[in-house]
């Protein structure tokens, strides 16, 4: 059995520093076409893809959600001193990266359902489709040789950066993916074992 997949798994890092090198267009597509073909609920595909590349762009969205952001800071009771720092950091990350995703979901050909509980169900099934959509979008990244990281600082300002970008009033913004040729390579993260996540009393069970 080939390795390389699970390499590619283990070897992928959120990277948050990138070279100034711009992506291919090229490269961009195939990593979309990962995307395309992610499994999803029904079959409906319920992801759509705003790409960001304009650094007058990139500087608008990540004010406009900074903004958004500090007024939940101050909101929070954190220091003026400390929410500068923060929004200072926040719009370095997104503006300084050469290449942003906005990664949304539609409902478009999702079920429908009169009721609000399998309305609600059929909601969450669309947003982990969509998720799964993004980690295959990361995986092929690091395949290419690309860093990218997962932020899902659209999910508490989703009018704002609808509003920002002009997006179709049909989708929701569920994350943001910085992606360049990464400028570090960070120590892997601590994982748990599997004893702590995977439930033993199941396996081998023969029933």
């Amino acid at each position: 059995m080939s390795s390389t997949v699970y390499k590619t798994i283990k070897d992928r890092r959120s990277i948050r520093k990138y070279q100034l090198k711009e992506v291919s267009d090229n490269i961009l597509l195939r990593i979309f076409d990962a995307a395309r073909w992610t499994p999803s609920a029904h079959n409906a595909q319920p992801w759509r893809i705003i790409v960001i590349k304009d650094p007058v762009m990139k500087q608008k969205l990540a004010k406009a959600m900074a903004s958004e952001w500090e007024r939940d800071l101050s909101d929070d009771g954190v220091a003026p001193e400390d929410r500068e720092r923060l929004v200072k950091s926040s719009i370095e990350q997104f503006t300084q990266a050469p290449t942003l995703f906005v990664v949304c979901l539609t409902m478009e050909d999702m079920g429908k359902y009169p009721d609000e509980r399998r309305q609600e169900a059929e909601h969450i099934m669309a947003v982990q489709s969509v998720a799964a959509a993004i980690q295959n979008m990361l995986l092929a990244a690091h395949a290419e040789g690309l860093g990218a990281c997962w932020f899902c600082a659209p999910l508490f300002c989703p009018e704002t950066v609808k509003e920002v970008l002009e997006a179709p009033k049909d989708i929701e913004p569920q994350a943001l993916i910085t992606l360049g040729y990464p400028a570090e390579r960070p120590e892997p993260p601590p994982r748990k074992s599997l004893k702590s996540i995977v439930y033993q009393n199941y396996w081998g069970h023969r029933g």
